[in-house]
């Protein structure tokens, strides 16, 4: 597709132009704090109400996925692209690691279902369909978010990719993306109506927001929510009541359950219904590590970082390692059992099975890590097992026990059977 933003990229040399002012600048120079930040802010008057390391360096995660549609919608207005445009995936989009919604190359997807996606799943894949549509390349394509942070006064952004995959130069701030989700709303107020979208219906299946504020927190409107390691569970959410909107970042939560509670306590401090938090007590990730600057070279290696898989429910997917070793990353020692609910034909079915699974547990699941992984069966048929890792013996049993009465598989097992052999039974509950 020949769109003329891509046309204006190329003719104007603009890709070596920004290069070239942010190696000056030194932005995004693998030095993120990585830590809690949060700021809230006025939309209307621009005035801050609360702020803590509001302009310490961060890795957005999913959050990238504001700026990607922010171009999207620039896009739409300008008549480039309408919301029935079919954009073609590429080789590079169906390899993406999850989350996504199955993209593979030569599909075609609708562009409004393409900010759907992008909203609700958070889909990798339609991520790079979107950035290849509108730069040609997704390097091109973060040339492109990375200036227009610039306009709209984001000076300490930096972006790499469309999605928010792991890359240690793809950095911003609490302050850089309230500006960036005040200036959707205020620029395309006829498309941030899709932020506040309960679920998406796409190819059979169905995907749940992951901003889990919509529909609990009373006013909440919108916007995104992200996961890397390397970012821990980050929030943009805006809510309005009595006229007033507020715009909430909450940056670095240890869980996604933790990150909403804080975000909904200082919405609700901001409002004046209730006092202003603590500051979260988060975990000291540390920088990201060097050797993720091939990240995006090595899908397979990505699809092991727990990126933005995030299930329904109030759980929002701290995925592990599907390998030997995996649990280092997981929670404290005494929570070394997971539970299996069920072996696949496919990914995104099993994806599937997860997603329903916490949209009927969640608060059982909450703050556990989600597993899919290839089980090699005889006569070389492959299905993938759906799993969720680091529970207690007693939660375990105790999920199960739930999901028995909904008439969805579960078996216990201990962390060391489901890596070192999957196909171990160690208990179950029939259904």
């Amino acid at each position: 597709m020949l769109i003329r933003l891509r046309h204006w990229l190329t003719r104007s040399g603009i890709a070596v132009a920004v290069f070239v002012a942010l190696a000056a600048t030194g932005v995004g120079a693998n030095h993120a704090f990585a830590g809690y930040a949060a700021i809230v802010v006025d939309q209307a008057t621009g005035q801050v109400v609360h702020e803590r390391n509001a302009d310490e360096l961060n890795y957005p995660a999913s959050l990238t996925k504001m700026m990607t549609l922010y171009l999207l919608f620039s896009a739409i207005e300008k008549g480039e692209l309408k919301l029935n445009s079919p954009l073609k995936a590429s080789a590079e989009a169906g390899k993406q690691p999850r989350s996504k919604v199955g993209l593979e190359k030569g599909d075609t997807i609708k562009v409004e279902d393409a900010i759907l996606a992008l909203v609700t799943k958070s889909a990798n894949d339609v991520a790079v369909v979107v950035a290849e549509a509108l730069g040609g390349n997704e390097d091109r394509f973060a040339l492109l978010m990375t200036q227009q942070a610039r306009k709209l006064g984001m000076k300490q952004t930096t972006f790499r990719n469309a999605s928010g995959l792991p890359d240690p130069d793809q950095v911003s701030s609490a302050r850089d993306l309230a500006l960036l989700a005040i200036a959707l709303r205020r620029d395309y107020p006829k498309y941030y109506r899709f932020f506040s979208t309960a679920s998406f219906d796409y190819n059979g299946l169905s995907f749940a927001n992951h901003n889990k504020l919509l529909g609990r927190y009373r006013g909440a409107d919108g916007i995104k929510t992200g996961f890397t390691q390397a970012s821990g569970f980050n929030l943009v959410a805006s809510a309005e009541r009595a006229g007033r909107r507020l715009v909430a970042v909450v940056l670095g939560g240890d869980t996604g359950h933790q990150r909403d509670r804080q975000a909904m306590r200082l919405l609700d401090g901001a409002f004046g219904v209730g006092p202003m938090p603590r500051d979260l007590k988060v975990a000291d990730r540390g920088p990201l590590k060097v050797a993720e600057r091939v990240a995006k070279k090595k899908a397979g290696q990505i699809a092991s970082k727990a990126l933005d898989l995030a299930p329904q429910g109030d759980v929002e997917g701290k995925r592990a390692l599907s390998m030997k070793g995996a649990t280092a990353d997981l929670p404290a020692s005494k929570k070394r059992f997971s539970i299996q609910v069920g072996a696949y034909d496919s990914e995104l079915a099993a994806e599937a099975a997860i997603e329903k699974v916490s949209l009927k547990v969640g608060e059982l699941v909450e703050g556990t890590a989600t597993d899919v992984s290839p089980v090699k069966r005889k006569r070389g048929k492959m299905l993938y097992r759906a799993a969720f890792l680091g529970l207690s013996k007693g939660d375990a049993y105790k999920v199960c026990k739930a999901l028995s009465r909904t008439k969805v598989p579960c078996m216990v097992m201990t962390m060391s059977m489901a890596y070192d052999n999957p196909n171990k039974r160690v208990a179950s509950l029939k259904p």
